[in-house]
């Protein structure tokens, strides 16, 4: 083939190049695309319904007083040696984990375990004993409880769950705390009525007599 002919196609192909570029450049000057500052359709969307339909999680843990004395302490047991083992350790002089060992816990300080690390966020309630309600509260959600601690353990929604724990760690001592007495768990318990329970009634109108009023003692002065 001859090298002219070859420089003819090239010259060709540039040449097309060249213009199909012009003409895009010279077609996107021209006609501009103007986006309107309202739209033209309002079309009104319907309220969406709120998802789920179930009951609202709780927004605290319910009062540990009287839950305690039906609690498990040996389902309380197995949980903290499938859950809680990870970080803690439960004998008595056991060296620490990720946690603290939580032997003798009830009733002790935030920070009993000597030489233990704690974050900042505990050590504000240093010296403070861990009660029940203090248990209570913490394991439900640590985060909550403490913002910033290093637990980063959800926390046990389940209050029976919660109240098993508990009584396995009460009994973690050599002098168990006592429990709270039945009139500090009827106090701390809440109303009826009060968690999805029934409504307390109304008072009632007083039913109307089928006995004529009596009449005035004394005729109305005219």
């Amino acid at each position: 083939m001859d090298s002219m002919e070859v420089n003819k196609g090239i010259a060709a192909v540039l040449v097309a190049g060249i213009a199909f570029f012009l003409t895009g450049l010279i077609g996107d000057n021209l006609v501009r695309e103007t986006v309107p500052e309202k739209p033209v359709l309002n079309i009104a969307t319907a309220p969406t319904a709120p998802t789920g339909g179930g009951e609202a999680k709780p927004a605290g843990p319910a009062p540990i007083a009287p839950l305690l004395a039906s609690a498990d302490a040996k389902s309380g047991d197995q949980f903290a040696h499938k859950i809680c083992v990870a970080c803690h350790t439960f004998d008595k002089g056991g060296k620490p984990g990720v946690g603290p060992n939580l032997y003798g816990i009830v009733g002790a300080p935030h920070d009993h375990e000597d030489g233990f690390n704690y974050s900042p966020a505990m050590q504000k309630f240093k010296g403070q004993p861990w009660t029940y309600d203090a248990l209570n509260d913490w394991l439900f959600k640590p985060s909550a409880y403490a913002p910033g601690t290093r637990m980063t353990f959800a926390g046990i929604t389940s209050d029976k769950q919660r109240a098993d724990v508990i009584a396995y760690l009460r009994s973690l001592s050599d002098s168990p705390e006592p429990l709270p007495s039945p009139q500090e768990a009827q106090q701390a318990a809440p109303p009826a009525g009060a968690a999805g329970g029934e409504k307390p009634a109304e008072p009632k109108a007083p039913a109307a007599s089928s006995q004529p009023a009596a009449a005035p003692a004394t005729p109305p002065k005219p």
